[in-house]
């Protein structure tokens, strides 16, 4: 599979309390199930005005039909190519 960032407009997000966050991963996780196993949620940091999703996934689509069956944007969907960290410096 692919490893994708998801950037989502979600107006306020940033001040969404920890319940409200709790529903929102809770319709994720049911739109995922309802996907099978093409896609995989990893992780997603909540700034003010937006959330930045790392997916696992087989294509772009995939990602846009998750963003359709939980009502949150995919408002830019970029594919990661390579990573790097402070340790690439070391061969």
């Amino acid at each position: 599979m692919k490893r994708f960032v998801i950037e989502r407009d979600i107006p306020g997000v940033g001040t969404l309390e920890r319940e409200q966050l709790r529903e929102a991963a809770k319709r994720s996780n049911a739109a995922l199930r309802e996907l099978g196993p093409d896609i995989q949620w990893i992780e997603s940091f909540v700034a003010g005005d937006k959330t930045f999703c790392v997916y696992l996934a087989k294509n772009e689509e995939i990602i846009r039909e998750h963003a359709r069956i939980s009502g949150f944007p995919a408002t830019k969907i970029t594919e990661i190519r390579k990573m790097i960290d402070p340790t690439t410096e070391h061969p």
